[in-house]
């Protein structure tokens, strides 16, 4: 039985939420619908699909297309998302606190900060809590809770959106099993690692339950998570599949958004002194999909999804430059700043799949219709101290910011691939997105007044596209294609702070690829591919944190070189598979080409584009013997890269400019498995480099040297 996604670190006091203990009765008491057997090798459930699976990446996908399986995940040992991530070439993930909570990705040169630039979902749905009117991610679930993840940065985004400049990254869940089983598992590590993971299935419902704990790369950051993930899959009749789905996330976190500055680095590289910065959050989301399977050549598929996301974030500092006399405690000290959020965010979508035989050919028709709500609220409030903050008397705050931000969307796609002849298949895409956002002000102390909300900002979008696959020969596949990239301006960047229009361009761009998926020979397998996205409108954000002004718009081109591939049984003198697999992505060109809108820091026109590396690698080595154990050590490579538009090289004072040295670090992982019992130890920055990661709001350096073990118990 294919019990889905793997994991193994725990926590010994782990303790089942009453939520997960009401849910666990499912598993007895289900309703018995005539649910579909996965044993049988039918998909249970009904998924909305990036890329696919299996042959029909290498044949269909009319675009680069990436899927990370689950035996991969599993035999990695990933730490978080981002070790995960970096096995897909064009993919950039900056590091934050180490840990992974914040995911900074980067596509195809564009700047990772809070991965504006990509659109994040779980099984086909917004994983994101504001894609549209906010597109930040303050949240991740851990990788545990994962299958697969399908990465796709071709016109094949289209059908998704609202973002198309990037690429679309899916993260799919394991699927529930008739069959009562399961696992559980248990490891920890140094830097106070911690972690549990129990999984249970059978009668058509899954219950994914995790603990996670661990210190960050620095002093005074340790994070608590707890996540939940149930899933129900059936089929109601002959042509009717239904799933559900509910999780919930809580974090609890010490960490802080500042980072070092030059002198703090230079004489501590992992000191932190904002110790009182604390991040607190709950996400809940529930959502249903539904399959109609209505003649055998259409099926609609019809999702509704809701979200509720919350999460104060108490700091005293938001960049190296703040509370330079670093007096936190004390009633003179450095102010308490809480920026307390809450997001909901409700949706449904529907697509049909429709095969139609017309004028002479095979027409594999998709379209769909999506409508998208979500509600900002957000408040922030400041205490004088760190003592006033503690104090039992809860002295008057002073209420920096209170508002209620709202966006609508309404969207349609069409996607009809043609098939030609046997070797030719060409595929159009369309999409049309219409965005209204306003903004709703509340009185706070700096002298707004409440009104009724702004003007609405309404504008409306389309974006084209098309992709081409022609199968050269037996195993070998040449794709490519040209679409429209397209980003929403934010809320608060198309409505002023004073509720006025702005008149703000929508981010678009045209990004065009070809390449070619082959298997040369029998152990042998290749993915490379040429892009260009030429921006007519690139909009770089320097910081998310309230109201930078590096908002910065203009001209950019980027283009490179994509590298994929795997060789097998390197040797025939042992028994067993030695493989090596690698990703490379050269970026010789991420430029400004003019002079952007803002005088802040905009740069010269021809300078290179922050945190946009030439030169990404990552090489793996491994070795999967014909039974009991594997073993894999990988060498991941990030190139030098600029922090600011000015390439400034030499170090600012404050931290927040100059160069970033190139890096690389060794990762090493073994497991062994005795029957049902499989045992795990993994090595990650094997020696102990100190390298810096980020200089957005001072100094962020990446994790120390770390050891894991575990063990996993399957049942």
């Amino acid at each position: 039985m294919k019990l889905g996604s793997h994991c193994t670190v725990a926590r010994p006091a782990f303790r089942p939420a009453p939520m997960a203990s009401a849910l666990l009765a499912v598993f007895v008491a289900c309703p018995a619908f005539s649910q579909t057997d996965a044993s049988a090798g039918e998909r249970v459930l009904p998924r909305v699909d990036v890329i696919g699976t299996g042959a029909s990446t290498m044949t269909l996908a009319p675009g680069s297309a990436t899927v990370i399986d689950g035996r991969t995940l599993e035999e990695s040992r990933v730490f978080n998302v981002n070790e995960a991530l970096r096995k897909v070439p064009g993919v950039h993930v900056r590091e934050e606190e180490g840990v992974g909570l914040r995911p900074n990705i980067g596509i195809r040169g564009m700047n990772p900060t809070r991965s504006t630039k990509v659109l994040l979902l779980e099984d086909g749905l917004p994983l994101s809590f504001a894609p549209y009117g906010d597109n930040a991610s303050y949240y991740h679930p851990p990788i545990d809770r994962y299958d697969a993840i399908e990465v796709s940065k071709g016109s094949q985004v289209i059908r998704f959106g609202p973002q198309t400049a990037g690429g679309v990254i899916n993260y799919i869940t394991p699927e529930p099993q008739q069959a009562f089983g399961g696992f559980v598992g248990v490891a920890g590590g140094t830097r106070g690692y911690l972690n549990a993971h129990l999984m249970a299935t059978g009668n058509g419902a899954m219950l994914d339950l995790y603990r996670k704990e661990s210190d960050g790369a620095r002093a005074n950051m340790h994070s608590k998570l707890d996540d939940l993930n149930f899933k129900w899959a059936g089929q109601l009749n002959e042509d009717h599949k239904l799933v559900l789905r509910a999780t919930h996330f809580r974090e609890d976190s010490q960490l802080t958004y500042a980072g070092l500055n030059q002198a703090e680095f230079l004489a501590n590289p992992r000191q932190n002194a904002f110790r009182n910065d604390f991040f607190d959050a709950t996400r809940t989301g529930l959502s249903a999909t539904h399959e109609w399977r209505i003649d055998a050549d259409r099926k609609l598929l019809t999702s509704v999804y809701s979200a509720y996301y919350a999460r104060d974030w108490w700091r005293q500092a938001s960049s190296s430059t703040d509370c330079a006399t670093r007096n936190l405690d004390a009633a003179t000290g450095c102010a308490v700043n809480g920026r307390l959020r809450k997001y909901t965010t409700t949706g449904i979508d529907s697509r049909m799949l429709h095969r139609v035989q017309a004028f002479g050919m095979q027409n594999d028709l998709e379209y769909g219709l999506k409508l998208h709500n979500e509600v900002q609220r957000r408040r922030q409030e400041q205490y004088a101290s760190y003592a006033d903050f503690l104090s039992d008397t809860r002295p008057a705050t002073f209420l920096q910011e209170h508002q209620k931000r709202r966006t609508q969307a309404v969207s349609a796609f069409v996607s009809n691939r043609m098939q030609f002849s046997e070797r030719l298949a060409v595929t159009p895409v369309a999409r049309i997105e219409h965005i209204r956002n306003d903004r709703v002000f509340y009185p706070d102390n700096n002298g707004s007044t409440a009104n009724s909300g702004s003007i609405p900002a309404n504008f409306t979008e389309f974006i084209p596209g098309v992709g081409a696959t022609y199968q050269l020969g037996q195993d070998t596949v040449m794709y490519g294609g040209v679409h429209r990239g397209f980003s929403p301006p934010r809320v608060e960047d198309a409505i002023s702070g004073s509720g006025t229009v702005v008149d703000l361009r929508a981010e678009r761009s045209v990004n065009a690829e070809l390449g070619v998926r082959t298997r040369p020979a029998e152990r042998l397998s290749l993915d490379v591919a040429m892009f260009r996205n030429d921006f007519s409108n690139l909009v770089q954000v320097g910081s998310i944190a309230g109201g930078s002004t590096a908002y910065q718009e203009g001209k950019a081109l980027f283009q490179g070189v994509e590298l994929a591939g795997q060789i097998d049984r390197l040797t025939e003198h042992v028994a067993g598979n030695l493989f090596a697999r690698f990703a490379w992505t050269w970026l010789p060109t991420a430029e400004q080409k003019s002079a952007f809108s803002s005088t802040a820091g905009a740069g010269a026109i021809g300078k290179r584009l922050p945190y946009a590396p030439e030169n990404l690698a990552t090489l793996t080595l491994g070795y999967r013997a014909p039974s009991a154990w594997n073993a894999r050590i990988d060498y991941v490579y990030v190139g030098r890269q600029f922090a600011d538009f000015d390439n400034t090289v030499t170090p600012s004072t404050d931290g927040q400019e100059g160069l970033i040295d190139a890096h690389g670090i060794l990762n090493a992982v073994a497991n062994y498995t005795i029957g049902k019992t499989t045992l795990f130890v993994a090595g990650k920055n094997l020696t102990d480099k100190t390298y810096i990661v980020d200089r957005t709001r001072g100094i962020q350096v990446g994790m120390p040297r770390t050891f894991q073990a575990g063990i996993r118990y399957a049942f």
